[in-house]
C-alpha cells in the first residue's frame, strides 16, 4: 500500500521557499509541493470551479481565478515575500500536445500557454521552475523556445520523460517533466519501483452501481450507463477489449479502431492506464471498474492520481458534473510526483546531499 503523505503544513521554517502554481486546478501539485515543506502561496487558474477543492485542502494558500495572459511577473511578485527562494510551476492544460488529440496544423490559444508560462520566467527569473506535461510537447516548438530561453538565462536544466508507474504513482503515466535552477542544477528524482496497482487503491472502498453516488462521499460518483454499455460490460473481462463480447453488441467502427482497449475493464493487480480527462465515459479508454459493471468514480480516479483519500472535491453548494469533477482530477499533476519535485528542490535549498 502507498504509505500516507505527510501531514499538511509548512514543515521547514527556514530557509522559505516559496512557490506560485500556474495552471493550478483543484491542487494536485499544490498539495504534493506543501507536502514537501514548500510554501505554495498562490496558485492561478481560469477555472473558477476549481476554486472551492483548491482552497479547502490547501488551507494558506490563494486561490486566483485569471488568465494568465492578461497576468504580469510585477503581478506576482508580492506573494514571493521575501523568501529565500522562488518557485514557479505548472502544467499547461496538454490537449493540444496529446497522442490522442486530432492533429492540427494551426496554434491554439491553448498551445500559447507554454509561451505565457516563459514570459513570466524571463519576466521574474524565479530560483526554482518546474512543469509537467504529456511527452508531445516536447516536439512543440514552444517548448524549444522555453529550454532554449532557460539556457540563455542561465538556468540549470533537467527534463526527461518519465513513467510515473516508477515513482509511486499507480498508473501508466508518461510524462515530460522539466526541473530548472538558478542556484545549481536539481536532479530528477530517482525511480521508488513501488509497484502500486489498481487494488492496492481503490479495492477497499465500497461498492456502487453505475450513476449512483456513495452516501459517505460525493466523489465516489459515476455516470450512468447505457442499456447497451451494461450488456457490454457485463461481457468484459479486466484487462480484455470488445473481442469478448458477442459479435451483436459490436460496432463496425470498433473493428477498425486504433484504441482496442476502449470499452475496457482496468486489473486488479496492474497499474491503471493513464487517468484522463475523459474517464467518466466506458468508450473512452480502459476506465472499467476490474469487478463492478460501471466505470471508476471520481474519487477512484483521484486516489489513482495519488491525492489522499480525504481530499474534498465537490463543492456541498454548487451542482458541479460528473464531467466537469472528471476532467478537473483527470488534468492534476498527481499529489506523489508534486511531492518528489518538492523534496528535491529542499533539498538543494537545505543542502543536503
Amino acid at each position: 500500500m502507498m504509505q500516507n503523505l505527510p501531514e499538511q503544513g509548512f514543515v521547514h521554517s527556514s530557509p522559505t521557499v516559496r512557490a506560485i502554481d500556474l495552471f493550478c486546478g483543484v491542487g494536485g501539485l499544490t498539495y504534493g509541493l506543501r507536502s514537501a515543506g514548500i510554501e505554495v502561496v498562490l496558485g492561478l487558474d481560469i477555472d473558477a470551479s476549481c476554486r472551492y477543492a483548491y482552497e479547502i485542502n490547501n488551507q494558506g494558500s490563494t486561490f486566483w481565478e485569471c488568465d494568465i495572459r492578461q497576468v504580469n511577473y510585477s503581478d506576482l511578485e508580492p506573494f514571493y515575500g521575501g523568501c529565500d527562494a522562488s518557485a514557479l510551476v505548472g502544467c499547461a492544460p496538454c490537449q493540444p500536445y496529446s497522442s490522442h488529440t486530432r492533429r492540427n496544423t494551426k496554434p491554439s490559444d491553448r498551445c500559447e500557454l507554454v509561451s505565457e508560462f516563459a514570459r513570466l520566467i524571463q519576466e521574474g527569473l524565479p530560483d526554482f521552475v518546474f512543469m509537467e506535461n504529456v511527452p508531445g510537447l516536447s516536439r512543440h516548438y514552444s517548448f524549444g523556445n522555453l529550454l532554449e530561453l532557460l539556457q540563455n538565462l542561465n538556468y540549470f536544466v533537467n527534463c526527461a520523460v518519465l513513467n510515473f508507474h516508477d515513482f509511486g504513482v499507480p498508473q501508466r503515466r508518461k510524462r515530460l517533466v522539466l526541473l530548472a535552477s538558478r542556484l545549481e542544477s536539481v536532479p530528477l528524482p530517482n525511480p521508488t519501483f513501488l509497484g502500486q496497482s489498481v487494488a492496492d487503491l481503490i479495492e477497499h472502498l465500497p461498492p456502487i452501481e453505475a450513476g449512483q453516488t456513495s452516501p459517505m462521499d460525493t466523489a465516489h460518483t459515476t455516470l450512468p450507463l447505457s442499456r447497451t454499455n451494461l450488456r457490454r460490460i457485463r461481457q468484459s473481462k479486466p484487462g480484455g477489449t470488445w473481442k469478448d463480447w458477442d459479435e451483436t453488441l459490436v460496432n463496425p467502427c470498433q473493428k477498425r479502431a486504433h484504441y482496442p482497449a476502449s470499452y475496457g475493464r482496468m486489473q486488479w493487480e496492474h497499474p491503471a492506464p493513464t487517468i484522463t480527462t475523459q474517464f467518466c465515459y466506458y468508450s473512452t479508454g480502459r476506465f472499467g471498474h476490474p469487478v463492478q459493471d460501471r466505470v471508476i468514480s471520481v474519487r477512484e480516479a483521484a486516489l489513482l492520481q495519488t491525492f489522499p483519500k480525504h481530499y474534498e472535491l465537490v463543492d456541498p453548494n454548487s451542482d458541479l458534473r460528473v464531467s466537469n469533477l472528471a476532467r478537473q482530477v483527470g488534468n492534476a499533476v498527481p499529489v506523489k510526483i508534486g511531492e518528489l519535485i518538492g523534496t528535491s528542490i529542499r533539498r538543494v535549498v537545505d543542502d543536503e546531499p
